[in-house]
């Protein structure tokens, strides 16, 4: 294989966290990008889907991440929850 150098322009924000999160997979930024393409084209496309999420979902997001307005849940109480879902 091949390697060819390539410039891209991205979000520095974004850099710095998405190098942060590969590296607890221990790959490289250019490894994660490798990784896309590849997918990219076995798929012949975007190789997950791609969501904008609502204004509402978003500040959740943040208050998830912020760990903001989080409510303690049993194990008992997600079980009753997921029987209720369950279709008999």
């Amino acid at each position: 294989m091949q390697k060819v150098r390539t410039n891209i322009y991205i979000d520095k924000d974004i850099k710095e966290e998405a190098q942060k999160l590969f590296k607890k997979f221990h790959i490289s930024l250019s490894d994660a990008i490798n990784l896309f393409l590849t997918q990219s084209v076995l798929n012949q496309g975007i190789p997950f889907r791609i969501e904008i999420p609502t204004k509402e979902t978003q500040k959740a997001i943040k208050e998830a991440k912020n760990r903001e307005n989080l409510e303690e849940v049993s194990f008992e109480d997600l079980k009753k929850e997921m029987k209720k879902c369950v279709i008999s």
